[in-house]
């Protein structure tokens, strides 16, 4: 369902000044202690922040501390009882979530063509494709998981280390020589005001499409987590969205802007299809996938991206739709469409559980409330 619009504040030329932004307090950080010459120290912070889910201050340089101390601090405004409210939804509707995180926010944030290099640039995703992403949900559970941004919560940490990892691979791309100054700078606030749009306006909109309905007040709650997560990873007051109206507004201009076919996209949307099916078990939800990307995204970003032609899914899912605003209106509050997205994504869920994350790294990770909710099987 289209939010409908306002005046638009976001214009191209208050986005192009934001395209040539950084992070300061975090760039500063690395690049400080790269000055130092503890490219040793920097190596093991890299490693550190690539096989752990959370930072160990004790074991961190005083610069680092001081980084942690002065990044964990939620934001003013932030509404300890709406933040609640959003939880409370991805408790509510977390498989579904997943589901539009596959197969809606990420393959959108892949459509951004220049977006996308930075990504392509750290070389991870091709050397392994799946850690990446797996890495990813585990961020989208520490941030909405109950309590994950309560002091000292799962989520706060999730997001330091992946700003600081942010700053590390803007320093380490610049200092490359391969970066190409007409994508903007590496990783800058619109960039990350468009990951901020994907994880919060593209889920809702996904969710939507999957026959979850959802009260603009369930949105705005599930939208103020984000921009909570937003402030902690470096965002500037100026780019977060006031409401999902304005959002949707972000969302409209990101897309006009930056949606473009790209080679790098494409390979990245092919390796979340991959995956999907990779841990979902045997061969009975092959095509999902691909079929409900094409149902949150639309045939044109699906062909932007190459998703493949969705095959006998697309004959169960559109109709599923279609029934369940049927039986709604007839007073059912079943939701076919949902319950398939449901079952797709617990099973999404229950295969990254039990899927090797690689040597040394910590298995994905899921609160007992969540897993009880969501009746998720797994070690």
């Amino acid at each position: 369902m289209r939010q409908p619009m306002r005046a638009n504040r976001w214009t191209d030329d208050f986005l192009d000044g934001f395209r040539q932004r950084g992070d300061p307090l975090a760039d500063e950080t690395v690049k400080t202690l790269f000055q130092r010459g503890q490219v040793e120290t920097a190596n093991d912070l890299l490693k550190q922040l690539i096989r752990n889910d959370q930072l160990v201050p004790g074991e961190l340089p005083e610069m680092l501390r001081e980084y942690l101390l002065r990044t964990e601090q939620l934001p003013a405004w932030a509404d300890p009882d709406t933040v609640r409210h959003g939880e409370a939804l991805f408790g509510r509707y977390g498989p579904q979530a997943v589901v539009s995180l596959f197969c809606g926010a990420l393959p959108a944030s892949y459509a951004a063509a220049h977006g996308v290099q930075v990504i392509h640039l750290t070389a991870r995703l091709a050397t392994d494709p799946f850690r990446r992403i797996m890495e990813t949900a585990q961020m989208l559970i520490d941030v909405l998981a109950p309590d994950g941004l309560a002091p000292g919560g799962s989520g706060i940490r999730s997001a330091q280390k992946v700003r600081l990892m942010h700053a590390a691979v803007r320093h380490l791309i610049l200092e490359s020589g391969q970066w190409n100054p007409e994508w903007g700078y590496p990783i800058n606030q619109e960039d990350l005001a468009g990951t901020l749009v994907d994880f919060s306006y593209a889920v809702i909109m996904g969710l939507e499409k999957l026959g979850c309905t959802l009260s603009r007040e369930e949105q705005n709650a599930y939208l103020h987590c984000w921009k909570v997560v937003g402030h902690l990873m470096g965002l500037e007051t100026a780019v977060l969205p006031e409401d999902i109206e304005d959002c949707a507004a972000l969302a409209e201009v990101v897309q006009r802007r930056h949606f473009r076919a790209s080679p790098e996209g494409q390979e990245m949307t092919r390796a979340l299809i991959q995956m999907a099916e990779h841990v979902t078990p045997g061969n009975l939800f092959d095509g999902m996938a691909a079929s409900l990307i094409r149902h949150i995204l639309g045939e044109e970003i699906a062909d932007m991206l190459k998703v493949p032609a969705a095959d006998w899914t697309r004959y169960l899912i559109g109709p599923l739709a279609m029934l369940g605003r049927a039986s709604d209106e007839l007073g059912d509050n079943s939701k076919m469409v949902a319950r398939l997205a449901e079952v797709f994504g617990r099973k999404l869920v229950e295969g990254m559980v039990w899927m090797n994350r690689g040597a040394g790294r910590p298995p994905f990770r899921i609160p007992s409330k969540l897993r009880e909710s969501w009746n998720v099987q797994g070690r």
